[in-house]
């Protein structure tokens, strides 16, 4: 069973006009300038539709949709599609009818534009066209196609510096460590040039460099240590000192001073 084909539309251009041409009477290609340009025999609308790998040049009414002509065309540039030597919007293209009849016309568009579009038209289907036979080819020959070849080839050799890789890992890999802590609490690095003093709580002694250090011996007490201060207890009253101070400034302020009491 034939796979089933859908035709798709390529380009349509809604002025074209028709010409006959004289029949070419030497190889160097067809003249516009020899057609009658100022009485083109048909204008219409232009539509280039695809089937398969074939494409076709239909000549259709502006209105009504009827078609008046059509080239088929199997490759481009070729016979069934020729540009004319002395303009670029003017083209020669062979018709067919459904009996086997062929006959070469005129076709020309009024924009530039038109004929480059029509132009590009045909050479984009015709290279799509290309790509799929090169595509099938490769898919019934696997073996055939270009095979890319990663391997050394003979004297060649490939240089790593692997010391500067070394330097990157190391620098990425160790960051500057922080001193570890004796109890559960970290300590902030002190900064330089500074030393730490840590004051040991009454009755126990400092670790200095790994050993315990004794006490401070005062020389009037015969080498005996000499414990920590202990804190003074808090005073119980604690405006005792400002009451204080407030009588005795009451005191020495005496009458007949100069000073009025009220």
């Amino acid at each position: 069973m034939e796979e089933s084909v859908y035709e798709s539309v390529l380009c349509v251009k809604p002025d074209v006009h028709v010409y006959r041409i004289p029949p070419r009477a030497t190889n160097r290609g067809y003249r516009a300038a020899e057609w009658q340009l100022d009485q083109p025999s048909w204008s219409g609308r232009l539509r280039i539709t695809a089937k398969g790998q074939m494409a076709y040049i239909k000549l259709e009414d502006r209105t009504s949709g009827e078609l008046f002509a059509q080239a088929p065309v199997d490759q481009f540039p070729g016979t069934a599609v020729e540009s004319v030597t002395d303009s670029s919007r003017y083209f020669v293209i062979r018709i067919e009818d459904g009996n086997g009849r062929r006959a070469f016309i005129g076709i020309g568009f009024g924009d530039r534009g038109d004929a480059f579009d029509f132009n590009v038209a045909l050479q984009d289907h015709f290279k799509w066209v290309k790509q799929q036979c090169e595509f099938a080819k490769q898919a019934q020959n696997p073996d055939q196609g270009p095979k890319l070849d990663l391997g050394f080839k003979e004297g060649q050799t490939i240089k790593l510096n692997i010391a500067n890789m070394k330097k990157k890992e190391g620098a990425a890999g160790n960051p500057r460590a922080r001193p570890a802590s004796t109890g559960g609490l970290s300590l902030l690095p002190l900064p330089r040039g500074k030393t730490s003093t840590l004051i040991p709580p009454p009755g126990e002694q400092l670790a200095v460099g790994g050993s315990l250090a004794q006490p401070a011996v005062a020389p009037s007490s015969g080498g005996a240590p000499v414990p920590w201060p202990q804190p003074k207890p808090a005073t119980a009253d604690i405006w005792g000192d400002f009451t204080k101070s407030t009588g005795s400034t009451s005191s020495q302020t005496q009458p007949g001073t100069g000073w009025v009491q009220f």
